[in-house]
Order: structure tokens, then C-alpha cells, then sequence
């Protein structure tokens, strides 16, 4: 052990290198040692930082543990000074945790904060900590303690490639955008070794999404993949395997996009009758409508700078972005089902933000200069996002937008002081005109008073137009600086079929627009009457259709467009947008809400359904290895009955009012699971003199299909969830971007699954139903009815399709058509049947 002595500099440094220590408890007692003995603490030190590490956890990451006093306990500190542990085979901090360098603080005020701020920066170079963690030279350690200047790309090493590599042309259409580099960072980060990305002078860490995004690539770009370290030339098959791969699906989404364009252009929209000035966009969602503008500004929030202890700041940031990352991908998964996974992949790409080294370890270094946990992260999302918005590429400044969203969700989870307004209370026939308007500001929209949306960022597949399609609002985006200078307050047409925003329109055109309006009303009244027609085929076969709706006021759109119940209510929603689990009280209204509106058809309530990909972090349940094949779904709810009762006991509440209300259970796997469940509902049912509520369950793993008529003994239906049901059967986890195209439903293993279902509900005499994405595709439905499937359950606007597609059918005929495709080798042959299909 070395003490190096340095007055003036800082605090003294006592450094020991190949430190010998099987525990945690044995470094932080050396450590302790080494400043008893050099005069720096009192004895009692040691029982001071083991206090610490009894309710915050130290380990700071990359390998550095920084074991500290607490507060209380500054008296014992005598000299300010430095306490490093070179422990080169490293020692486990907490699971899963492993520190190569210990570095004891002992700070009587601030003197810590800068050596957090170095910490936290030499964090970011991981083959510096690598280096410290194996040399035999003190100095060094001293000069990274000390912020000196490190090697390499920190330093501004000019930009040079790894003797490993491979040239590149980017080929996407759009450049490298949020989704693809999200997909190249994860790629990278399944290796150890360094992988770096270069264009001309400018280089990035292929691990860091932002990074890669301040490339700025463009179709056509030249840009050199280069790797060093362990396993750098299967780093770089993997990373060339991922930018080429995606070059098929980047065309592909490309091409929609321009068809859609044109689709909408040529539709021409309304045009007004003589010269009038417009705002020129592009067509995001159509539809006409007249309203007056109101102009959202930018929100400018003061965040008050209150600093808290630095352990308790990195556990309440540490739980709010993993409530954030749970939100998102609530909002994703919701936005699949309800507008396919294209659409839901941006929201995807937001999540990924939350992991990007960069944006946490900003924060970091403002927490450890001793600033407070919503000013810290306040700063570091908006200085990051400011470096956003000044690239010059469009389509990633655009991005800030998304960086800004996030940095709101999670800052409203660290303090709800800074939640956003909500914009419910916009005046009716609003226009709303903004830069950008995110998921989070989209949630408080009202459809019944906002006309229109326009915003200066954005495309077809932006959050606004996401939305607009959503909630059937015209929609025009991608104006630029034709937004700016609009004015509150006045007159305008929004045109979502031609992308234009009229202004100041002159009567005559204001009357030929409630014309056009009112023609289009009246066309859609009349297919309205057509959705209200049931199911039923030519020869008379009627097929149920119902819902898959989370919320009582989605249900008059489902109605709508010809629903005639929900056959799938997901409770999950209500403890994923929150921070709490909700009461009974509150589920229990919850589900009354959706019945009154439902006004007496059935509904179909599928307890929570919790796991997998739907995480909740207030539920405080363990971390799996593979949660897909873990506790979910009914698994879960046997093992915590304090979610399963209230839950039961709201159900039943709820149907006491005469509704027409079935509870199915989710992940259901063998009997036993489901007699337990029965036993239970019955249970409660009799505590509150409730009726009879039938009893059903998900068919969602290859177990239950194969066991369905043991299963339908004792289940009142079956609702197959074609989603799951297929990724079990065919090993493929849905949400892997490489695997997720051959995660077909229409294949015959799953096709015979349903078969085997079907014919083992029968034996008892139970209706199957399918809730799952098939069910919404009118293909896919024919099939479904063609093997007996009696309900369908989809998005709402995917039922007036599926339901014209039934009514021009024959049942014969679609019987013989299912019998075809359970004999097709793969889902391809399944598919090639829709085009000679009845």
C-alpha cells in the first residue's frame, strides 16, 4: 500500500494494488484499515460505511464500488482522503455486481463530489477501467483518480479505425434513424470487445444509440464498422449480419410510405374555389374539418435545483426509468394491437433512449456536483436533446422530440410536480398547431373538441399521426416553419387527405366544406350500417365479433364500427400506468364503466395478465432469467393473492349489476391451475352473494390446446391468443426484430393447435373464441370460422373488413378452405390459399 501525498491537489490517496479480499465486508474493512492507520478516520469508520451499505448500494458500475460514510457520521473523519483497492479478480458487490476497483471516500463536506464527477466520467472509458484494474503502476491509478486526461476517444483521439473492419454503404432510404440504430446498439452490446462506427472525421460507439444517431448518416453514406478486443471478428459478422439485414425491411417500410403518399395526393382532397393562402405539409391522416387554431407553445418548465443524498437520487432515478420503460412499452404493445407493430416500433425505439450511457451518466455527473435529482435530469435530457435539434439532418433532429417525451415521463415519476398538463381542456373545433406533439401530450387529447392536428415535425408514422388515425381526427404534419407565426384564435380548413392547412378561408369555401363534410358523414353512416349487420355467412352461419378494448370510452368507437361485445377487456393497463396497484373499489368501477357503456352485451374480462413482456416495477416481483417462461399470467395470480382477490372481488361486484360479464384467465397451462382458480372464484362469489359468472380461459400455450378437452371439463370457453400461442409453439420471441416476420399465426403448427382446441371444446360443448391479431385479418378470420371458431375479438377498425369478408362466404366453403391449410407444409403455402380463397 502506497500513500501518496499531494498538497493542494485533493484529498490524500492511499492506494493498494492486487488487494487480496474474498467479501465485500473484507474490502470495505481494508479499505477502513488503510485510513485508520494513515490517520485520516477514526476507528468506528468502518461500521460507518457498512451502515451506508445497509440502505443504498455503492457500486457505482463498469467494476467501481465507492463505499462511503453516511451523513451522521462525518465527525469521524479526520483528513479528507481516498482509500483504492486493485482487486484484479474482482469481488462480488451485491448479485450480479463484481468490483475490480474499490475506492473508499472519506469526505467531511463536499470534497467528494468531484471525485464522483471523475468517477462518473471515467466510467464512460471502459478500456481505460480495464487497464487500472490489471497495472502494476500507481501513478496511473493517482491520474485517473485526479481527471487526467484519458486516452483514446475521450481525450479526442482523431478518428482512426480498429485493425478489424468492414466498409458500408448505408442503403436505408431514410438514413439511420431511432429504429435501426437501436437495433445496431443492441447488437453491439452482446460482445466485450470495442466496436466503433466512422463517416469521414466523425466516429460513434457502436453501443450508443445517440451516438450513432450524430452520425448523421444518409442513404449513401460511406461508413467503416471496425472492432478490437476479445471476439472482434465475430462482433463484426454479427454487426454486418444486423446493418445488412435490415436493409430489406428499412426499403419495405420506405415504399409503404411513398404508396401512402401517393394514395393521398392523389385522393386530391377538398380544394377551395378560388386563390387562398395555405399552410403545405404532409398528409398524415385524412379527413376534413373547420375549426380555429390554437397554437401549443413549448412549455418552458423552472426546475427547482432541491440536491438530496446521492445514493437515495440513484435509487428514486433508477425506479423512475424503469416505470418509464414500462409505460412505453405498455404503449407499444397497446399500439400493435391496436395499429400493427410498425407503427408500435417507435415507441420501442423511445424505450431504448432510457438505456443510452450518455444520457444517465450526464445526470450522473450533475447529481455528483451536488445538484438535485429533477434539476440533474432535467439538464442532461435537454442539453441532450439541444444536441439533437442541431444536426442537420431532419429526420434526427426530429428525434429530440422523442428524448424530450421521455426525459417528461421520467421526471414526472421523480416528482409529480412536473407532470404535464393536460390538454382535455382545449375549447371545441380546435385545430391544435404545434412543433411536435409527443405520446405524453397526446394522452390528454380530446377527440370531441380537438378538429384537427398540424404540427412542423414529424411524418405518416409519427406519434401525431399515429394518433390522429387513432382517433379518426384529420391530420397534417411536416409543415416546418409554415407553423410559425400562426395565430391563436384563427379561422382554418385542415385538409388530412391533401396535407394542407387553409387559412382565413372565405365563406363560399367554409359552405363548400360543410358540404364535403357533411357527403362524407353521410357515406360513412351508411357503411356504419353495414358494420352494424352481424357476421353471418350466405348460408346462414352467424360468427360472433367483438373487442379488444382496454377503457370504457373506447367502447362507443368499437360499437361503432359494428362490435356487438368486448371479448377481450386487458386489465393489465390499469397497474401499468401507474405507480400504485389500483383498489378494488377503483377496478371495480372500472369494470362497471365498461359494462354501462357496453349497455347489456357481453364482456369478457381477462384477469391480470402480468409478466413476460409486461413488467410492473411497484409489484416488486423477482427478475427472471427468461420471464416468458416464468411466473405469468395465472402462475402469477395463484402465487399473489393479494392481486388475484381484489381483483375477483371487483369482478363479481361489478356483474351483480346484471351485465353480461365472463372472466377468462390468462396463461392457463394444466387442470390444476384451472380447478384452483374455479374453487377460488366460487369462493368469493359466495362471500358476496354474487351470480354466476362464467368461467373461461386463455389457450395460449401448446399444453392447453393439447389438454382442451380435459381443460373444457371444467372451463365454461375457451379464447384463443393467437400471439402467444405462436411464439410457444413455434420457439420465437415475438418482439426480436430478426425473428419477428417468422412469427406467423397462419402457420400450420399453430393452425392445428386451434384444430386440436376446437375439437376439444366440443367434446364438452364449450364456444372457442379467438382474441388474438389473426382474428382481425379477414383471411385469417375465414380460416378461424372455417375450422369453428365461434367468436371473433379484434381491434375495432379491423371489424368492418372481417365482417364483409364472413357475409360473402359460404360455411361449406370455408370449412374446405381450413382443411387445405391444415395440410400446407408452412405459413407461406397458408397464405398463397388467400388468393384463390372463397
Amino acid at each position: 500500500m502506497t500513500s501518496l501525498t499531494a498538497p493542494g491537489r485533493g484529498p490524500r490517496e492511499l492506494i493498494t494494488l492486487d488487494a487480496q479480499v474474498a467479501t465485500k465486508h473484507e474490502a470495505i474493512a481494508q479499505a477502513a484499515a488503510a485510513l485508520v492507520a494513515a490517520g485520516c478516520v477514526r476507528s468506528g469508520f468502518e461500521a460507518s460505511m457498512m451502515r451506508r451499505e445497509a440502505v443504498s448500494n455503492t457500486y457505482l458500475g463498469k467494476g467501481i464500488a465507492i463505499p462511503h460514510g453516511t451523513v451522521e457520521d462525518r465527525d469521524l473523519i479526520l483528513q479528507d482522503a481516498i482509500a483504492v483497492l486493485q482487486v484484479r479478480e474482482g469481488v462480488e458487490w451485491n448479485a450480479g455486481e463484481r468490483a475490480r476497483l474499490v475506492v473508499a471516500i472519506a469526505a467531511r463536506s463536499d470534497g467528494h463530489i468531484d471525485i464522483l464527477r471523475r468517477l462518473t466520467r471515467l466510467l464512460q472509458d471502459e478500456e481505460r477501467l480495464a487497464a487500472l484494474a490489471a497495472t502494476d503502476d500507481r501513478q496511473a491509478l493517482s491520474d485517473a483518480l485526479n481527471g487526467l486526461a484519458a486516452r483514446g476517444e475521450a481525450a479526442g483521439e482523431p478518428a482512426t479505425d480498429f485493425a478489424q473492419r468492414f466498409d458500408w454503404t448505408m442503403d436505408y432510404p431514410t438514413g439511420l434513424h431511432a429504429r435501426p440504430a437501436t437495433e445496431w446498439a443492441e447488437a453491439a452490446r452482446r460482445f466485450p470487445c470495442r466496436i466503433r462506427v466512422r463517416h469521414g472525421p466523425e466516429m460513434a460507439d457502436a453501443r450508443n444509440m445517440i451516438s450513432l444517431l450524430g452520425l448523421g448518416l444518409k442513404q449513401g453514406d460511406l461508413l467503416t464498422v471496425s472492432a478490437e478486443g476479445q471476439g472482434a471478428a465475430e462482433a463484426l459478422a454479427a454487426m454486418k449480419a444486423t446493418l445488412t439485414g435490415l436493409s430489406a425491411r428499412e426499403k419495405a417500410d420506405a415504399a409503404r410510405a411513398e404508396e401512402k403518399r401517393r394514395a393521398t395526393a392523389a385522393a386530391g382532397g377538398w380544394l377551395p374555389s378560388g386563390a387562398a393562402q395555405a399552410v403545405e405539409g404532409v398528409p398524415a391522416a385524412p379527413g376534413l374539418a373547420i375549426g380555429r387554431i390554437v397554437r401549443m407553445q413549448p412549455e418552458g418548465m423552472e426546475i427547482p435545483d432541491e440536491p438530496i443524498e446521492l445514493g437515495r437520487a440513484a435509487d428514486l432515478l433508477h425506479v423512475a426509468l424503469a416505470q418509464t420503460a414500462e409505460q412505453l412499452h405498455a404503449l407499444a404493445d397497446d399500439t400493435a394491437r391496436r395499429l400493427g407493430e410498425s407503427d408500435a416500433a417507435i415507441f420501442r425505439a423511445q424505450a431504448g433512449l432510457l438505456a443510452d450511457p450518455d444520457l444517465i451518466t450526464l445526470a450522473s455527473q450533475w447529481l455528483v456536483e451536488g445538484h438535485g435529482l429533477a434539476w440533474a435530469w432535467h439538464r442532461a435530457y435537454e442539453d441532450m436533446a439541444a444536441r439533437l435539434s442541431a444536426l442537420r439532418n431532419p429526420v434526427l433532429a426530429a428525434r429530440a422530440a422523442d428524448l424530450r417525451d421521455v426525459g417528461r415521463r421520467v421526471l414526472a415519476h421523480i416528482d409529480a410536480r412536473f407532470a404535464r398538463s393536460s390538454l382535455s381542456d382545449l375549447p371545441e373545433g380546435t385545430i391544435l398547431v404545434a412543433d411536435d406533439i409527443s405520446p405524453s401530450d397526446a394522452a390528454g387529447l380530446d377527440a370531441h373538441r380537438v378538429a384537427g392536428l398540424v404540427t412542423a415535425l414529424g411524418g405518416p408514422t409519427s406519434h401525431t399521426a399515429i394518433l390522429a388515425r387513432t382517433l379518426g381526427l384529420p391530420a397534417v404534419v411536416g409543415a416546418g416553419a409554415g407553423v410559425e407565426g400562426l395565430q391563436s384564435g384563427t379561422r382554418a380548413i385542415i385538409d388530412g387527405h391533401g396535407g394542407r392547412l387553409w387559412l382565413d378561408p372565405a365563406e363560399e369555401d367554409l359552405a363548400s366544406a360543410r358540404d364535403w363534410i357533411a357527403a362524407e358523414e353521410a357515406r360513412r353512416a351508411r357503411a356504419a350500417e353495414a358494420r352494424a349487420l352481424p357476421a353471418t355467412t350466405r348460408d346462414g352461419h352467424r360468427i360472433d365479433i367483438g373487442a379488444n378494448i382496454n377503457l370504457a370510452e373506447q367502447a362507443a368507437f368499437a360499437l361503432d364500427q359494428g362490435a356487438e361485445g368486448v371479448g377481450l377487456m386487458r386489465t393489465e393497463f390499469l397497474f401499468l400506468e401507474r405507480s400504485d396497484s389500483p383498489t378494488e373499489d377503483e377496478q371495480m368501477e372500472a369494470y362497471s364503466a365498461m359494462a354501462r357503456a357496453l349497455e347489456g352485451r357481453p364482456l369478457v374480462i381477462r384477469a391480470l395478465d402480468i409478466g413476460g413482456d409486461k413488467q410492473v416495477a411497484h409489484l416488486d416481483l423477482p427478475r427472471e432469467e427468461n420471464p416468458f417462461l416464468g411466473v405469468r399470467g395465472a402462475r402469477l395470480l395463484l402465487r399473489r393473492r393479494d392481486l388475484l382477490l381484489p381483483q375477483l372481488r371487483a369482478i363479481y361486484r361489478a356483474a351483480a349489476s346484471g351485465s353480461q360479464i365472463s372472466v377468462m384467465f390468462p396463461m392457463v397451462t394444466s387442470r390444476g391451475e384451472l380447478l384452483e382458480l374455479r374453487e377460488t372464484c366460487e369462493r368469493i362469489r359466495q362471500e358476496l352473494a354474487a351470480p354466476v359468472v362464467p368461467l373461461g380461459i386463455m389457450v395460449e400455450v401448446p399444453s392447453a390446446a393439447l389438454l382442451a378437452a380435459e381443460l373444457a371439463a371444467h372451463a365454461d370457453f375457451f379464447s384463443i391468443g393467437t400471439n402467444d400461442l405462436t411464439q410457444y409453439a413455434l420457439a420465437i420471441d415475438r418482439q426480436n426484430p430478426q425473428l419477428a416476420a417468422e412469427a406467423d399465426s397462419l402457420h400450420p403448427a399453430v393452425l392445428r393447435l386451434i384444430d386440436l382446441t376446437v375439437k376439444g371444446a366440443e367434446v364438452h360443448g364449450r364456444w372457442v373464441g379467438v382474441c388474438g391479431g389473426i382474428a382481425g385479418d379477414p383471411f385469417g378470420a375465414a380460416l378461424l370460422a372455417g375450422l369453428g371458431v365461434q367468436e371473433l375479438s379484434m381491434t375495432p377498425r379491423d371489424i368492418p373488413a372481417v365482417k364483409e369478408r364472413l357475409r360473402q362466404s359460404d360455411r361449406p366453403a370455408l370449412q374446405a378452405l381450413a382443411r387445405r391449410a391444415l395440410a400446407c407444409p408452412d405459413a407461406e403455402a397458408v397464405r398463397a390459399l388467400a388468393a384463390e380463397a372463397p
